[in-house]
């Protein structure tokens, strides 16, 4: 989950929440920058974390009792394995997707979890068998990852509530044509996207959100109780393609 801390306690937004912001960014993606397998892109990009449920039993409260944003934990093989076998029950590309995913996320700690490395590796076999098999090589697997990774991080910087004030830029990622792309906040609730990568001229995005006042909590059943009798907000965003450059630098 993904947690804010504000002045009344903390805003949660689940992980399954934030996927969903991705895939509206992603649905409204240029049409010929699009993949072929557009509906299975969308729904790998909306389910990428949907192993992540809240209300399951997994540890949700620090040792401090604060609730676990999602930056702290590391590498968990029942968690990686859950999302495989999530995945390829539904289609090997979106397996394949996931699968870039998790190596994306963990390379780094495999130098030294040998669990992750055996894990990351018996992954990237798959990866090679599953492109093989879909008629994707490499190159062009990894350009439709990168959509995914780019919706990704746009999303984490609206839910993370990232997105910088007085006009100043904040970068997005680079995008799958190699591009890295900036997020500027235009007025109020308005956002828009150097160079603007998307079909339509203006759209919204929107997520749930739960804030709860309660700052520190026993157990992760406490925790998932104040969660559960939260109320819930609906955060809207609206996108829309500026006519001419914003031109304050991305802050660094």
């Amino acid at each position: 989950m993904i947690v804010n801390y504000k002045e009344t306690g903390w805003e949660v937004i689940t992980q399954r929440a934030h996927g969903i912001v991705a895939a509206q960014v992603a649905m409204h993606w240029k049409e010929k920058e699009r993949p072929a397998r557009w509906l299975e892109t969308l729904l790998a990009i909306a389910e990428h974390d949907d192993a992540e449920v809240e209300l399951d039993g997994e540890n949700l409260v620090t040792e401090t009792g604060g609730p676990l944003n999602f930056s702290m934990k590391l590498f968990d093989l029942a968690h990686c394995e859950k999302l495989a076998r999530f995945t390829i029950t539904k289609s090997r590309y979106i397996a394949l997707l996931a699968s870039m995913h998790m190596d994306f996320l963990h390379r780094d700690e495999e130098k030294e979890n040998s669990e992750a490395h055996k894990f990351l590796e018996q992954q990237r076999l798959l990866q090679a068998e599953w492109r093989s098999q879909l008629g994707i090589d490499q190159k062009e697997a990894e350009r439709i990852y990168y959509l995914l990774e780019w919706c990704d991080a746009f999303s984490l910087l609206l839910c993370r509530q990232q997105v910088q004030p007085e006009k100043r830029g904040i970068e997005i990622s680079t995008g799958p044509d190699g591009t890295v792309y900036q997020l500027f906040e235009i007025e109020k609730g308005v956002l828009t996207v150097e160079p603007w990568p998307f079909e339509t001229d203006s759209f919204s995005v929107s997520f749930d959100s739960r804030e709860i006042r309660q700052l520190k909590f026993e157990s992760s059943a406490e925790f998932r109780n104040a969660f559960v009798q939260a109320p819930v907000k609906e955060n809207v965003w609206r996108l829309t393609k500026k006519q001419g450059r914003v031109t304050k630098p991305a802050k660094v």
